[in-house]
């Protein structure tokens, strides 16, 4: 579908393009992409899955570094357990928010645990990463694990809501933000509408099922940018689960080299240099980590 076709409410469509993570896992990546490079402080949208590793498998992100940022893995189905150079050892399960705080930096695994690997496990989530206000990007790194019970539930037509981050219908998560943002959990039963936060910038991806949006339809996979101030109509067709998401714009344009994300390229070409020197906080009972790629 081409831009001259979308809906008067949707500023852009954006399609996900395949990343192969290793050992034949790959992702949907939706951020950054060429033309939107952020809606409010969500700088990175990942898609995982769904997959059913083989017994045997799993998977194996070997410790890698991050700065500036804040992140959270939100499973679908699944686990993954989570290290980090915190001393922090959580596993991250379907509904619950691991908010992981880089600051001025942080190195994290994750890996699929040895009894699940026996059998062979599903999978299937997203990973996002926020930018942090320039005045927060050096804070110090943290790690909070808020379990989906502790998480608020709004309940609407047909729909019920799990609030991930930020305020959203007067309700406010307990996950730790910078800086006004919204990010929703969104179930919905077949023809039921989704309600949407008032927020000054704003997406909406359908991560299973699909929409129809002034009767086009959009599968698993769309991400729909929506233009200030819309309020569209979004359909359900069949039982589907979308992720709204958002806030208040950037203070400013950011990097993203790898897995560093900076207001500031001295900075990045600075964590370049540590992790290559491994001048870096190590992640307990890891051996492995993965080097800095070259040539990018």
């Amino acid at each position: 579908m081409s831009d001259t076709a979308l809906p008067e409410s949707v500023d852009l469509l954006i399609v996900p393009r395949l990343r192969d993570l290793g050992d034949g896992f790959t992702v949907r990546r939706v951020l950054p992409y060429a033309r939107r490079r952020h809606v409010g402080p969500f700088v990175f949208f990942d898609h995982m899955g769904p997959v059913q590793f083989e017994p045997g498998q799993g998977l194996d992100v070997r410790p890698h570094p991050h700065i500036g940022l804040a992140t959270v893995t939100y499973l679908f189905e699944g686990e993954i357990m989570h290290r980090d150079s915190l001393g922090v050892v959580q596993p991250i399960r379907p509904g619950d928010v691991n908010w992981m705080v880089a600051g001025r930096g942080i190195a994290h695994s994750e890996r699929t645990r040895p009894e699940l690997r026996q059998s062979g496990a599903p999978l299937h989530g997203i990973q996002s990463w926020f930018a942090l206000p320039k005045q927060h990007e050096e804070t110090e790194p943290t790690f909070h694990h808020h379990p989906a019970s502790s998480l608020p539930e709004i309940e609407k037509p047909g729909a019920r809501l799990r609030l991930i981050a930020g305020t959203a219908f007067g309700a406010t998560s307990p996950a730790q933000v910078f800086a006004p943002m919204v990010y929703l959990d969104a179930r919905l039963s077949d023809g039921a509408i989704l309600p949407l936060p008032d927020d000054e910038e704003r997406a909406v991806y359908v991560a299973i099922g699909e929409v129809i949006l002034d009767g086009t339809v959009y599968e698993s996979g769309a991400m729909l940018v929506l233009k200030p101030g819309a309020q569209p109509k979004i359909l359900a067709r069949g039982a589907a689960r979308l992720m709204v998401l958002g806030g208040a714009p950037l203070d400013g344009e950011r990097t993203l080299w790898w897995n560093f994300v900076s207001s500031s390229k001295d900075r990045i070409e600075q964590a370049k240099a540590d992790w290559r020197a491994g001048n870096w906080p190590r992640v307990p009972g890891e051996t492995e980590f993965i080097p800095l790629p070259e040539g990018m």
